[in-house]
């Protein structure tokens, strides 16, 4: 088997640039091969094992099964985390969002308060907290398996985040206070469905991205509406968000209490985070 016969099989279903891309990440990440090892035809010098273990990973791929699950990784923000099919993958894009918090609140205080609401992987729980090592970091999600993988991520990366197992919709009345909340809740609506790639559709969980179409901001109405009441009163909320609603998003938040509410364009020129301040 050669480099070429491995991205060749997956151009059935990827465009060439992203199946040769993905192959290269394949060889990488889980035989070692750097770049030059590749096009230097060292695929061909596998073992039998790994020739066998490859076979099966290129199998996995032709059914649509995202690479980050095949290969049980991620890359986010410059570390690596464990993924599954029980957490949503994370997306370049949220690294965005985390370095605009960083940026905003100052690392050198002492003992502020984050919470990351619907955590999955604990993606962005994890860089807040390694990025603001001062920080409180607390992160929930309804998922038990979600909370267990972010769990093993933290833990690996030694970042200092407590989990908790909680409903966003149901949010807890009690007089704990926040900084900073941030939210990358579920926002796609089922009619949307038919423009998503299969090995999002079939392989991703259907609880971190969909949203009833006639209730599109459903999580965000209720995150804004715990905010309001849990943040400091200098404190600030953030949001990843469907680009589709992000009028109808800021909209909603002005309405809620908030106010200084800034849009931020994501890399694809997408309006895709929201930050707002306690009026």
């Amino acid at each position: 088997m050669t480099y070429d016969d491995i991205w060749h099989r997956l151009q059935t279903i990827y465009e060439t640039g992203e199946a040769k891309a993905i192959a290269r990440y394949v060889l990488d990440v889980r035989f070692g091969m750097s770049a030059t090892d590749v096009y230097c035809g060292k695929v061909t010098q596998l073992s039998a094992e790994d020739t066998n273990k490859l076979e099966k990973i290129i199998a996995r791929l032709e059914k649509s099964e995202p690479v980050q699950y095949v290969l049980g990784t991620a890359e986010f923000a410059g570390r690596t985390f464990h993924v599954a099919p029980g957490v949503l993958i994370p997306r370049p894009e949220t690294a965005e969002l985390c370095d605009w918090i960083a940026k905003c609140e100052p690392k050198d205080v002492s003992c502020r308060s984050i919470l990351d609401i619907g955590t999955g992987s604990g993606c962005i729980a994890i860089t807040l907290s390694l990025e603001m090592p001062s920080a409180n970091v607390c992160s929930w999600d309804i998922s038990p398996e979600a909370v267990r993988i972010a769990t093993e991520n933290a833990d690996k990366l030694k970042a200092k985040v407590s989990f908790e197992i909680r409903d966003a919709l149901n949010p807890p009345d009690d007089q704990k206070k926040w900084d900073v909340i941030v939210s990358n809740p579920p926002y796609i609506c089922e009619r949307e469905k038919a423009d998503m790639d299969r090995n999002v559709l079939e392989y991703e969980p259907d609880t971190a991205l969909f949203v009833p179409d006639d209730d599109p901001l459903l999580f965000y109405r209720a995150i804004s509406e715990y905010a309001i009441k849990a943040l400091t009163d200098t404190g600030s909320l953030f949001f990843e968000i469907n680009p589709i609603y992000h009028k109808e998003t800021k909209d909603m938040m002005g309405r809620i209490g908030f106010g200084n509410i800034e849009e931020r364009k994501d890399m694809f020129d997408k309006l895709r985070f929201i930050k707002a301040e306690k009026r």
